[in-house]
């Protein structure tokens, strides 16, 4: 275990991967805690989500607390200040901790210069807090969690659903599950679930989902370990129903990692044939490590949805999913990052990146076969658009069943899922 000190200088480490070099928290997290026990990676995780989460209120504090900004070579200290300001905050903190070793934690940074400027800092936050907070509300307000062209994007798209959206978006999401298939029904472990005294509901519609009434850590799950039952939230999960591949096809997740859904569909329709495609070799590994928990196989390919001329074998597949890259700005409220992280002028160049890779993918579909466009984004421009662009380009791409053509949008809280979306074409027989 490792010493408080240790642990908050980790914190301000990992925010300033994020804020400072740019990147994600799910990327920055696993190598910055790595020596750190279990309790303590969760305890910096958690308040490193809740800096994310409400950013500028911790930017204007600081401004307030401090004469001048700091220079680059002292700058990890403005991010040990936000680790200190969020105990005090919001993480229940017992004061003297929060205060004393964010103050020795300065030393742990090669920072030792800099531990009486911590120290005060904290204290006048600590001795001003409740005019602060009300000063805050009356500075921030209504630019307190978002940036303001996420907002006018999303109240451009949904003018009538803004406020719910971006409300829904700040919340914490509940934790769902996808029972594994192949080990037992959905009603059966729920039957599990309640022996261990974990209060779960079914879904309507999904019988491998459940949704736990208070989340809790994944160890405390019956059979975790044995493939039993896997984390994945409800919107992800539709991915499997869409599809809908029968016995003997030959089946492409495009864009795998890390591997959720190719393992929803394995469990879910486990006499068809699978490759599990990514460009990300490092993201590979999750897709190796998931398969082989739950016990399933896969043919695992490294190589660019965009350009299948270097790894495809040239066999057409019978049904692809491809969950593209996206902008992502469903999934804010389990990725807070992901706001101060994505520009508006990202937009463009993934609507781009989309077309390329959906134009590539198509060419590896059989007439007659199924092709599910899916992304975690509420952007129109991604979503909706992208696909009548695509059927626009290809007179051979025609709508299903099983969505109307202009796919199904997913809105952040609905069904207490996240913001996804889908779209289902199949290829026309000539």
């Amino acid at each position: 275990m490792a010493k408080p000190a240790v642990v908050r200088a980790v914190a301000a480490q990992t925010l300033q991967q994020v804020l400072q070099h740019g990147r994600s928290l799910s990327a920055a997290l696993p190598q910055t805690t790595q020596a750190l026990g279990p309790s303590e990676r969760s305890w910096v995780q958690a308040l490193c989500y809740e800096v994310m989460r409400e950013l500028p209120s911790y930017e204007w504090l600081i401004q307030q607390l401090l004469d001048k900004p700091l220079k680059a070579k002292v700058r990890i200290i403005h991010y040990l200040i936000m680790v200190g300001l969020c105990q005090l905050r919001t993480m229940r903190t017992a004061e003297h901790a929060a205060i004393g070793e964010t103050v020795e934690a300065a030393l742990v940074l090669k920072q030792k210069a800099m531990k009486g400027l911590v120290n005060g800092v904290l204290r006048n936050y600590q001795r001003q807090q409740e005019v602060l907070e009300q000063q805050l509300e009356h500075a921030l307000a209504g630019k307190r969690y978002f940036p303001r062209w996420l907002q006018d994007a999303i109240t451009a798209a949904y003018p009538d659903q803004a406020e719910t959206i971006l409300h829904a978006s700040q919340s914490k999401g509940p934790m769902w599950l996808r029972v594994n298939a192949k080990h037992m029904t959905g009603e059966r472990y729920l039957e599990l679930l309640r022996q261990q005294s974990l209060d779960a509901i079914g879904h309507e519609h999904l019988p491998q989902a459940l949704r736990l009434t208070q989340p809790c850590d994944v160890n405390l799950l019956p059979g975790f370990a044995e493939g039993m039952v896997s984390v994945q939230d409800i919107s992800a999960q539709w991915c499997g129903h869409y599809l809908a591949p029968t016995a003997g096809m030959r089946v492409l997740d495009a864009c795998a990692a890390p591997g959720g859904k190719s393992a929803l569909l394995l469990e879910q329709f486990p006499d068809i044939t699978l490759d599990a495609l990514d460009f990300d070799a490092e993201r590979l590994t999750r897709v190796h490590d998931n398969l082989a928990r739950l016990r399933l196989d896969a043919e695992v390919i490294h190589g660019d949805a965009a350009k299948p001329e270097s790894w495809w074998s040239k066999k057409p597949y019978d049904a692809i999913l491809l969950d593209a890259p996206c902008s992502a700005t469903g999934v804010i409220r389990r990725h807070p990052d992901i706001k101060w992280l994505r520009r508006a002028d990202d937009i463009p160049t993934l609507v781009a990146l989309q077309a390329e890779i959906l134009d590539a993918q198509w060419s590896l579909l059989k007439p007659g076969g199924i092709l599910v466009y899916a992304t975690c984004s509420l952007l129109p421009a991604e979503n909706s658009q992208q696909v009548a662009a695509f059927m626009a380009r290809h007179a051979d791409a025609e709508a299903t069943n099983r969505l109307p053509v202009e796919g199904r949008q997913i809105l952040p809280g609905e069904d207490e899922g996240d913001g996804f979306y889908y779209a289902v074409l199949r290829k026309a027989v000539c």
